[in-house]
């Protein structure tokens, strides 16, 4: 494999340089986005601890995992990586933007996305290769390519950065009151609605939930989510490529509740 640098600094100028570059061809300033790899530690169980910081310009922004309306959701290439087993994302907790009468969800001023890689080989270093297409918005919408490329370390000494990122999780359910999880799938022409029902005390004044399936090549529709005292409903079209009604895994369901006021809930799974 061809060496690479593993210096986040110098990783970070050339990822900026990649990212700015269909900026530029859209007459934008070039300093819109600064990326950088953490490359962090190995963990107790055996997997890499690193991190994607993303640094935006005054103004601009980024989308969390399920941008909202008219959002640009971010999709990783880890293609020509090595050694790698699988990854885990630990989304922290993103803000609520209204751009132009739509509802958006994501991130101002930085991003520390901390990813959790599982060496395919634990007594090898992990080598990473991706590719990742975002968005990033001010007044308007620009598509972004960044490229990361480097061989990470295996100190077991934390990144205080990382660690921070990991204190900004949302709230598990459990932790905010939650008490039951169940959602009901009926066949519609072309997939399955979904309606969840959370047991769950009000999270916040102006509640609304994201309906979110491990499987991205599914599309959700924005939640109708309506509270009846202690039960908040959220329902949701699930929509696969086929456009067929499929058997749906509750196991993979992930419902995360924004309470309006800062606070921000995440349910994974539901009883049938």
């Amino acid at each position: 494999m061809k060496a690479r640098t593993s210096r986040s600094a110098l990783i970070g100028i050339i990822v900026a340089l990649s990212a700015a570059a269909p900026a530029t061809a859209q007459g934008l300033p070039s300093d819109i986005l600064h990326a950088t790899l953490l490359e962090g530690w190995r963990t107790e169980s055996g997997t890499q601890m690193a991190a994607l910081r993303l640094d935006l310009a005054p103004g601009w922004k980024t989308y969390w995992r399920a941008p909202g309306e008219g959002g640009i959701p971010p999709r990783f290439d880890w293609s020509g990586s090595d050694n790698i087993g699988g990854v885990a994302f630990h989304w922290p907790m993103p803000e609520v933007f209204d751009i132009n009468g739509m509802r958006t969800i994501g991130y101002r001023h930085e991003l520390v996305l901390p990813i959790e890689i599982r060496p395919a080989d634990a007594s090898r270093p992990v080598s990473v290769s991706a590719r990742i297409d975002l968005g990033v918005c001010e007044e308007i919408c620009v598509p972004v390519t960044v490229d990361i490329a480097a061989d990470l370390g295996q100190t077991a000494r934390p990144d205080p950065v990382i660690l921070a990122s990991l204190d900004r999780m949302p709230e598990a359910g459990p932790k905010a009151g939650l008490s039951a999880s169940r959602c009901t799938a009926e066949p519609i022409r072309d997939g399955l609605r979904l309606t969840s029902l959370l047991t769950l005390p009000q999270v916040g004044p102006d509640e609304f939930a994201v309906v979110e399936l491990a499987d991205q090549s599914v599309w959700v529709s924005q939640a109708d989510t309506r509270r009846a005292g202690g039960d908040l409903r959220a329902t949701a079209d699930l929509v696969p490529a086929n456009a067929k009604p499929f058997a749906l895994d509750r196991s993979s369901v992930r419902i995360t509740i924004f309470g309006g006021s800062g606070r921000v809930v995440e349910v994974q799974g539901c009883a049938g």
